[in-house]
Protein backbone atom coordinates (compact mmCIF):
# COMPACT_ATOMS: atom_id res chain seq x y z
CA UNK A 1 0.00 0.00 0.00
CA UNK A 2 1.08 3.25 -1.21
CA UNK A 3 2.04 5.67 1.82
CA UNK A 4 0.43 9.16 1.95
CA UNK A 5 2.31 12.23 1.40
CA UNK A 6 4.25 13.74 4.24
CA UNK A 7 3.70 17.26 5.62
CA UNK A 8 5.00 20.39 3.85
CA UNK A 9 6.17 23.09 6.66
CA UNK A 10 4.85 26.36 6.82
CA UNK A 11 5.83 29.73 8.61
CA UNK A 12 3.49 30.13 11.47
CA UNK A 13 3.66 33.32 13.06
CA UNK A 14 7.43 33.03 12.62
CA UNK A 15 7.91 29.62 13.65
CA UNK A 16 7.89 26.85 11.22
CA UNK A 17 4.80 24.24 11.65
CA UNK A 18 2.24 21.76 9.71
CA UNK A 19 -0.80 22.04 9.25
CA UNK A 20 -1.43 18.82 12.99
CA UNK A 21 -0.14 21.64 15.12
CA UNK A 22 -2.37 24.81 13.87
CA UNK A 23 -5.32 23.28 13.00
CA UNK A 24 -6.78 23.51 15.65
CA UNK A 25 -5.61 26.53 16.67
CA UNK A 26 -8.49 28.83 18.01
CA UNK A 27 -9.40 25.91 20.38
CA UNK A 28 -6.09 25.76 21.19
CA UNK A 29 -5.49 29.16 22.35
CA UNK A 30 -8.94 29.30 24.10
CA UNK A 31 -7.93 26.38 26.04
CA UNK A 32 -9.19 26.81 29.91
CA UNK A 33 -6.03 25.94 32.21
CA UNK A 34 -6.88 24.82 35.74
CA UNK A 35 -4.77 26.32 38.59
CA UNK A 36 -3.24 22.42 39.79
CA UNK A 37 -2.86 21.70 36.13
CA UNK A 38 0.83 20.99 34.81
CA UNK A 39 2.34 21.58 31.53
CA UNK A 40 5.26 19.73 30.47
CA UNK A 41 6.86 21.70 27.94
CA UNK A 42 9.86 20.54 25.49
CA UNK A 43 11.32 20.94 22.40
CA UNK A 44 10.67 17.89 20.27
CA UNK A 45 12.67 15.00 21.20
CA UNK A 46 14.11 16.51 24.37
CA UNK A 47 12.61 13.71 27.08
CA UNK A 48 9.05 14.55 26.80
CA UNK A 49 7.68 11.02 27.46
CA UNK A 50 10.20 10.08 29.99
CA UNK A 51 9.29 13.24 32.28
CA UNK A 52 5.42 13.21 31.29
CA UNK A 53 6.13 9.19 32.64
CA UNK A 54 7.90 10.08 35.69
CA UNK A 55 5.36 12.85 36.45
CA UNK A 56 2.25 10.07 35.69
CA UNK A 57 4.05 7.95 38.12
CA UNK A 58 4.54 10.65 41.02
CA UNK A 59 0.83 11.46 41.22
CA UNK A 60 -0.96 8.37 40.28
CA UNK A 61 1.43 5.26 40.73
CA UNK A 62 0.21 4.52 43.80
CA UNK A 63 -3.45 5.81 44.02
CA UNK A 64 -4.11 4.40 40.21
CA UNK A 65 -1.68 1.45 38.95
CA UNK A 66 -3.89 0.38 36.61
CA UNK A 67 -3.22 3.02 34.48
CA UNK A 68 0.41 2.46 33.60
CA UNK A 69 -0.87 -0.96 32.36
CA UNK A 70 -3.88 -0.25 30.93
CA UNK A 71 -3.60 3.41 29.29
CA UNK A 72 -0.74 4.52 26.84
CA UNK A 73 1.49 7.22 27.90
CA UNK A 74 -0.55 9.80 25.56
CA UNK A 75 -3.97 9.47 26.53
CA UNK A 76 -2.53 10.03 30.31
CA UNK A 77 -0.70 12.70 28.98
CA UNK A 78 -2.53 14.10 26.40
CA UNK A 79 -0.31 15.91 23.40
CA UNK A 80 -1.94 19.51 23.54
CA UNK A 81 -1.41 20.77 20.21
CA UNK A 82 -1.84 18.03 17.66
CA UNK A 83 -4.70 17.32 15.56
CA UNK A 84 -4.81 14.03 13.92
CA UNK A 85 -7.00 11.54 12.95
CA UNK A 86 -7.71 8.89 13.76
CA UNK A 87 -7.18 10.57 17.12
CA UNK A 88 -9.66 13.35 19.04
CA UNK A 89 -8.15 16.77 19.35
CA UNK A 90 -5.44 17.27 22.18
CA UNK A 91 -7.25 19.80 23.53
CA UNK A 92 -10.18 17.18 23.56
CA UNK A 93 -8.32 14.36 25.10
CA UNK A 94 -6.63 16.88 27.83
CA UNK A 95 -10.73 18.91 28.56
CA UNK A 96 -11.86 15.47 29.29
CA UNK A 97 -9.05 14.02 31.69
CA UNK A 98 -10.52 13.14 34.80
CA UNK A 99 -7.25 13.32 36.72
CA UNK A 100 -6.40 16.10 39.22
CA UNK A 101 -3.74 17.16 38.49
CA UNK A 102 -4.29 16.94 34.63
CA UNK A 103 -1.18 16.12 33.00
CA UNK A 104 -0.84 17.96 29.77
CA UNK A 105 2.22 18.21 27.10
CA UNK A 106 3.27 20.01 24.50
CA UNK A 107 6.05 21.27 21.99
CA UNK A 108 4.86 24.56 21.80
CA UNK A 109 7.33 27.70 22.32
CA UNK A 110 6.97 30.05 25.25
CA UNK A 111 4.66 32.71 22.87
CA UNK A 112 2.19 30.33 21.88
CA UNK A 113 1.34 28.69 24.95
CA UNK A 114 -2.71 29.48 25.78
CA UNK A 115 -2.87 32.32 28.04
CA UNK A 116 -5.33 30.42 30.40
CA UNK A 117 -1.95 28.60 31.98
CA UNK A 118 -0.33 31.82 32.62
CA UNK A 119 -3.73 33.17 34.07
CA UNK A 120 -4.08 30.54 36.23
CA UNK A 121 -0.52 30.08 37.44
CA UNK A 122 0.11 26.85 36.36
CA UNK A 123 2.98 24.99 37.75
CA UNK A 124 5.13 23.87 34.19
CA UNK A 125 8.12 21.77 33.47
CA UNK A 126 10.53 22.17 30.91
CA UNK A 127 13.02 19.99 29.85
CA UNK A 128 15.52 20.74 27.41
CA UNK A 129 18.60 18.49 25.53
CA UNK A 130 21.56 19.79 24.74
CA UNK A 131 21.37 20.56 20.90
CA UNK A 132 23.72 17.63 19.21
CA UNK A 133 21.74 14.90 20.91
CA UNK A 134 18.30 16.65 20.50
CA UNK A 135 19.01 16.88 16.57
CA UNK A 136 19.98 13.61 15.93
CA UNK A 137 17.17 12.42 17.99
CA UNK A 138 15.07 14.47 16.12
CA UNK A 139 16.48 13.13 12.59
CA UNK A 140 15.26 9.78 13.08
CA UNK A 141 11.97 10.79 14.69
CA UNK A 142 11.13 12.20 11.39
CA UNK A 143 12.36 9.81 9.30
CA UNK A 144 9.64 6.68 11.42
CA UNK A 145 6.98 9.42 11.77
CA UNK A 146 4.63 9.64 9.09
CA UNK A 147 3.05 12.59 9.89
CA UNK A 148 6.18 14.63 10.39
CA UNK A 149 7.53 16.20 6.91
CA UNK A 150 10.40 13.86 4.98
CA UNK A 151 13.66 14.49 6.80
CA UNK A 152 15.98 13.79 4.00
CA UNK A 153 19.29 12.82 4.25
CA UNK A 154 21.31 13.55 7.64
CA UNK A 155 23.52 16.23 6.37
CA UNK A 156 20.49 18.26 5.26
CA UNK A 157 18.00 17.60 7.97
CA UNK A 158 21.29 19.38 10.51
CA UNK A 159 21.56 22.49 8.08
CA UNK A 160 18.03 23.05 8.63
CA UNK A 161 18.11 22.23 12.19
CA UNK A 162 20.81 25.01 12.40
CA UNK A 163 18.63 27.44 10.35
CA UNK A 164 15.98 27.17 12.78
CA UNK A 165 13.72 29.46 10.66
CA UNK A 166 13.64 31.40 7.66
CA UNK A 167 13.05 35.05 6.57
CA UNK A 168 11.33 33.91 3.61
CA UNK A 169 7.21 33.80 3.84
CA UNK A 170 7.48 29.74 3.23
CA UNK A 171 9.43 27.64 5.11
CA UNK A 172 9.56 24.63 2.69
CA UNK A 173 13.29 22.53 3.19
CA UNK A 174 14.56 24.90 5.44
CA UNK A 175 13.71 24.55 8.67
CA UNK A 176 12.05 21.75 11.14
CA UNK A 177 8.50 21.82 12.92
CA UNK A 178 8.33 23.94 16.06
CA UNK A 179 11.11 26.04 14.39
CA UNK A 180 14.58 27.09 16.08
CA UNK A 181 15.85 25.08 19.03
CA UNK A 182 17.52 27.96 19.66
CA UNK A 183 14.76 29.57 19.78
CA UNK A 184 12.71 27.51 21.89
CA UNK A 185 15.30 26.58 24.51
CA UNK A 186 16.06 30.60 24.67
CA UNK A 187 12.23 31.71 24.98
CA UNK A 188 11.52 29.15 27.50
CA UNK A 189 14.49 29.66 30.14
CA UNK A 190 14.09 33.63 29.79
CA UNK A 191 10.78 33.24 30.92
CA UNK A 192 11.62 30.98 33.91
CA UNK A 193 13.39 33.95 35.56
CA UNK A 194 10.39 35.64 35.81
CA UNK A 195 7.56 32.94 36.58
CA UNK A 196 8.59 30.71 39.97
CA UNK A 197 6.26 28.06 38.67
CA UNK A 198 8.62 27.32 35.65
CA UNK A 199 11.05 24.47 36.51
CA UNK A 200 13.75 24.23 34.14
CA UNK A 201 15.52 20.55 33.77
CA UNK A 202 18.24 19.54 31.31
CA UNK A 203 18.07 15.68 30.18
CA UNK A 204 21.45 14.83 30.57
CA UNK A 205 21.23 15.54 34.50
CA UNK A 206 18.09 13.01 34.23
CA UNK A 207 20.32 10.84 32.55
CA UNK A 208 23.37 11.21 35.19
CA UNK A 209 21.10 11.28 38.47
CA UNK A 210 17.33 10.13 37.79
CA UNK A 211 16.82 9.79 41.52
CA UNK A 212 18.23 13.41 41.83
CA UNK A 213 15.96 15.04 39.76
CA UNK A 214 12.81 13.36 40.75
CA UNK A 215 13.71 14.30 44.19
CA UNK A 216 14.21 18.33 42.51
CA UNK A 217 10.49 17.31 40.79
CA UNK A 218 8.82 16.51 43.96
CA UNK A 219 10.12 19.50 45.57
CA UNK A 220 8.96 21.75 42.81
CA UNK A 221 5.60 19.94 43.23
CA UNK A 222 5.36 19.92 46.85
CA UNK A 223 5.10 15.87 46.79
CA UNK A 224 6.74 13.92 49.50
CA UNK A 225 7.03 9.75 48.19
CA UNK A 226 8.85 7.27 50.47
CA UNK A 227 12.15 6.40 49.42
CA UNK A 228 10.42 3.18 48.30
CA UNK A 229 8.74 4.44 46.24
CA UNK A 230 11.03 6.86 44.71
CA UNK A 231 13.25 3.66 43.80
CA UNK A 232 10.35 2.36 42.04
CA UNK A 233 9.75 5.34 40.08
CA UNK A 234 13.48 5.64 39.59
CA UNK A 235 13.68 2.02 38.19
CA UNK A 236 10.46 1.73 36.22
CA UNK A 237 11.53 5.38 34.75
CA UNK A 238 14.83 4.25 33.23
CA UNK A 239 15.30 4.05 29.59
CA UNK A 240 15.22 0.28 29.03
CA UNK A 241 12.08 -0.58 30.80
CA UNK A 242 10.59 2.37 29.42
CA UNK A 243 11.53 1.47 25.72
CA UNK A 244 9.99 -2.21 26.57
CA UNK A 245 6.64 -1.26 28.11
CA UNK A 246 4.04 -1.19 24.86
CA UNK A 247 1.98 1.80 27.03
CA UNK A 248 4.96 4.25 26.89
CA UNK A 249 7.25 3.22 24.31
CA UNK A 250 4.37 4.25 21.35
CA UNK A 251 4.25 0.96 19.56
CA UNK A 252 0.70 1.28 19.41
CA UNK A 253 0.19 4.44 17.18
CA UNK A 254 0.18 3.10 13.84
CA UNK A 255 1.64 6.15 12.44
CA UNK A 256 4.94 5.67 13.36
CA UNK A 257 6.92 2.63 11.29
CA UNK A 258 9.24 1.19 13.75
CA UNK A 259 10.51 -0.85 11.24
CA UNK A 260 12.32 2.29 10.10
CA UNK A 261 13.47 3.24 13.84
CA UNK A 262 11.71 2.97 17.01
CA UNK A 263 10.50 5.55 18.72
CA UNK A 264 12.48 5.31 21.52
CA UNK A 265 15.81 4.49 19.98
CA UNK A 266 19.34 5.11 22.49
CA UNK A 267 18.25 7.44 24.84
CA UNK A 268 22.24 8.73 25.58
CA UNK A 269 23.96 11.23 25.80
CA UNK A 270 26.58 11.91 23.07
CA UNK A 271 25.11 9.69 20.62
CA UNK A 272 25.91 12.50 18.36
CA UNK A 273 29.67 11.52 17.69
CA UNK A 274 27.75 8.58 15.55
CA UNK A 275 26.28 10.99 13.36
CA UNK A 276 28.36 13.91 13.42
CA UNK A 277 31.49 14.26 10.91
CA UNK A 278 33.92 16.85 11.89
CA UNK A 279 33.41 19.39 9.05
CA UNK A 280 29.47 19.28 10.93
CA UNK A 281 30.80 19.73 14.15
CA UNK A 282 32.78 22.95 13.79
CA UNK A 283 30.87 23.98 11.93
CA UNK A 284 28.10 23.43 13.76
CA UNK A 285 30.02 24.48 17.26
CA UNK A 286 31.05 27.97 15.54
CA UNK A 287 27.04 28.79 14.33
CA UNK A 288 26.06 27.62 18.44
CA UNK A 289 27.98 29.87 19.81
CA UNK A 290 27.13 33.01 18.24
CA UNK A 291 22.79 32.14 18.42
CA UNK A 292 23.22 31.23 22.33
CA UNK A 293 25.43 34.49 23.29
CA UNK A 294 22.23 36.40 24.73
CA UNK A 295 21.72 33.77 27.80
CA UNK A 296 25.62 32.69 29.16
CA UNK A 297 23.66 31.15 32.00
CA UNK A 298 21.99 28.59 29.78
CA UNK A 299 24.50 26.16 29.05
CA UNK A 300 24.25 22.68 28.06
CA UNK A 301 26.54 19.29 28.22
CA UNK A 302 27.03 17.40 24.91
CA UNK A 303 28.79 14.51 26.95
CA UNK A 304 28.65 12.85 30.48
Amino acid sequence: MEKPPRPILFDFHGVSMIDIFTSNWDNLQNFKARPDDILIATYPKAGTTWVSYILDLLHFGQTSPERQTSKPIHERVPFLEINVSPFAPGTELADTLPTSPRLIKTHLPVQFVPKSFWEQNCRMVYVARNAKDNAVSFYHFDRMNMVEPEPGNWDSFLKRFMEGKSDYPCCVLVSVVFGSWYDHVNGWWEKQQIHSKLHYMFYEDLVEDTGAQIDRLCSFLGLSPSAEEKERITTGSQFDNMKKDKMANYSTVTIMDFNISPFMRKGKVGDWKNHFTEAQNQHFDEDYKTKMMKNPTLRFRTEL
